[in-house]
């Protein structure tokens, strides 16, 4: 299942490879929170507590609503989110008043997979780069390609970003210039086989089979 996931990304076209630190923000350090399948929402209405709901967030991004069906809040903060329940509830109700409380929240993370000790999951509490995550997933194994790490950062639904970082004299100097910033939610392959080109953009899509035993 490893080599096929990794052949697929066997394109033209050749990914960028940092030859300096990256200058990338540290996630939720200045923007608002902003919600993600998996996290539960409490949604109270002042004057019709009837029509008050807990919903979890569906893995499409998606909430179901007693007033206003299907919206889709994944990638929305909680003020822009009562902004849209509002405008449905007028639909309704004369002068809604309500409160969207985050009840639950997914904790950001990152995953490690490949050719590591330890594959898996690990939670992003701080600051955290590459080779920190590659340390928290026990190091390379003897089969590893270190000297073609891909990082997949999600762009969208669909879409995801890939960069290629090379340790490959990681465990002979100090020099950690090409060390990267991660984010919630981007994974780090190690592969097996040498990867020469591979796709700068690719489908999620791609990946699901590989990546979610991992997130279980």
């Amino acid at each position: 299942m490893k080599f096929l996931l990794i052949t697929l990304f066997l394109v033209s076209a050749t990914v960028s490879t940092y030859a300096q630190a990256p200058t990338l923000g540290v996630y939720g350090r200045e923007d608002r929170y902003t919600l993600n399948p998996g996290d539960v929402l409490d949604i109270q209405y002042r004057y019709t507590p009837e029509f008050n709901q807990t919903v979890t967030i569906q893995p499409d991004g998606f909430i179901s609503l007693e007033i206003g069906g299907d919206l889709k809040v994944a990638g929305r903060n909680l003020t822009q989110v009562r902004t849209l329940i509002l405008s449905k509830a007028r639909e309704r109700l004369a002068s809604p008043e309500l409160n969207v409380i985050l009840k639950e929240f997914q904790k950001p993370y990152v995953v490690v997979a490949g050719e590591v000790v330890t594959p898996g999951k690990f939670e992003l509490r701080e600051r955290m780069t590459a080779i920190q995550a590659l340390l928290l997933a026990g190091g390379f194994k003897d089969s590893a390609k270190s000297s073609q790490i891909l990082v997949f950062r999600k762009l969208n639904a669909d879409t995801a970003e890939v960069t290629s970082l090379d340790f490959k004299t990681l465990k002979k100097t100090a020099d950690l210039e090409n060390d990267l910033t991660l984010q919630a939610g981007d994974m780090i392959l190690v592969p097996r086989n040498r990867l020469s080109k591979v796709e700068r953009y690719v489908r999620l899509a791609s990946m699901a089979t590989f990546v979610n035993p991992l997130l279980r």
